[in-house]
C-alpha cells in the first residue's frame, strides 16, 4: 500500500541562494535556469523548456563565489507546470558517485556535503537562526 503525504527522501534539500544550472541533452540545452533546491542526491530547477521522464543529462551547476561549476551526470525523474511563472519545475536524480563512466566523482559528493552545511538551515529552530551574540 502506499504511503501519500510522507517523505522518502533519505537526502536532506537546501537552497543556494543565486545558483543556476545548465544542462545538455541531445540537441536541446538551456542555460542559467534557476535552482530551486539541491540535495546529496539530486536537484530541482526552473526550466523554459520541458524534457522527457528518464532523459539522461549532462549538468553544470554554478554556485555563486564558486569560480569551477559543478559537473554532473543525472536522469530526469520528475516535472511540473507552473502556469504562473510559465515554466516546469524540473526534478533530477543525480547519476551514483563513483569511478565508473557515467558515475559522478566522488569529489562532488564532499562539495555538495559543504555547500549542505554552509546552506542548510533545516532542524535549526527559528529562533536561532536570528540569534545574536550580546
Amino acid at each position: 500500500m502506499e504511503d501519500k503525504g510522507v517523505e522518502k527522501r533519505a537526502c536532506k534539500r537546501f537552497e543556494i541562494p543565486g545558483a543556476t544550472i545548465s544542462y545538455k541533452v541531445n540537441k536541446k540545452s538551456e542555460e542559467f535556469c534557476p535552482v530551486i533546491d539541491i540535495s546529496r542526491g539530486g536537484i530541482k530547477f526552473m526550466g523554459k523548456t520541458t524534457l522527457d521522464l528518464n532523459t539522461e543529462l549532462t549538468l553544470q551547476i554554478s554556485i555563486p563565489g564558486e569560480t569551477i561549476p559543478l559537473s554532473l551526470f543525472g536522469v530526469v525523474r520528475w516535472l511540473s507546470y507552473d502556469e504562473e511563472k510559465e515554466k516546469y519545475n524540473i526534478g533530477i536524480q543525480f547519476n551514483p558517485y563513483g569511478e565508473k563512466k557515467d558515475q559522478n566523482y566522488p569529489g562532488i559528493m564532499v562539495k555538495i556535503i559543504a555547500l549542505e552545511q554552509k546552506f542548510s538551515t533545516q532542524d535549526v529552530p527559528r529562533t536561532e537562526k536570528f540569534k545574536i551574540d550580546t
